[in-house]
């Protein structure tokens, strides 16, 4: 039985790098490809994904498209640029999207250890729910602080770390950006978007290993997290 694939993709790959020295972090070596190949990789994978997007710097257009062919990417749209913040550069990939699909999944291209069952959860879920993204349980105590002085302590099996995909149905999310749009707001976190409308989005269980690369740190981090679980999957 053919699976459905009723998912657009849209990964976000146009930070400035300002943390990384100039270089994209997406274009770094991690595994046998780059950061942004072992993202596109696990996309590539889920039977619902029909398509992918990806939003970066147009000098980073030609790299990316040569890494997608490097890695047999077949889903590939197109290669767009992005916008000046985080949510202008989500709707320059909304402009690419195909009219099939039904679902939408915003990932940070920077975040290339999502394992492709999870990404799969979190499209199931928002079907169900209208909205989902992965994310994990918060480890420490964390503290609300004002002028150096903890003003609060929230109660901490309430609180989760959110990573992406986050996954919405076409329709809801189209509403929540017009919504955005006709009163100037602009969010960091595609669920913010969301639950802008009354969106209620679904906690889906993620994982501690999807990190996202951010400083030069990161990357040998995510290189004995992926050589660990190349090691496991043996």
């Amino acid at each position: 039985m053919t699976p459905i694939q009723d998912t657009s993709v849209i990964l976000v790959c146009a930070g400035n790098a300002t943390r990384m020295q100039g270089v994209n972090k997406i274009l770094l070596p991690l595994g046998d490809t780059t950061v942004v190949g072992q993202t596109m990789r696990a996309f590539e994978a889920c039977d619902r994904v029909s398509e992918i997007i990806v939003v970066a710097r147009q000098a980073d257009h030609d790299a990316i498209r040569k890494t997608a062919q490097q890695c047999g990417i077949s889903k590939l749209r197109t290669v767009t640029e992005g916008g000046a913040t985080r949510q202008q550069s989500v709707m320059c990939g909304l402009r690419a999207l195909s009219k099939e699909t039904t679902m939408l999944a915003i990932h940070d291209g920077a975040r290339p250890l999502v394992r492709t069952d999870q990404i799969a959860q979190a499209i199931q879920d928002a079907f169900v729910f209208g909205g989902a993204t992965l994310g994990v349980p918060v480890k420490d105590t964390i503290k609300v602080v004002n002028d150096h002085l903890i003003v609060d302590t929230p109660y901490r099996p309430h609180l989760y770390i959110t990573q992406t995909p986050q996954v919405f149905r076409r329709a809801l999310y189209f509403e929540a950006v017009t919504f955005a749009n006709a009163h100037e707001l602009d969010f960091t976190d595609d669920c913010q978007l969301a639950e802008a409308i009354g969106c209620k989005v679904y906690m889906s269980e993620g994982d501690y290993t999807n990190i996202k690369i951010t400083t030069p740190e990161d990357i040998a981090i995510a290189q004995i997290l992926l050589e660990r679980r190349q090691k496991e999957e043996k």
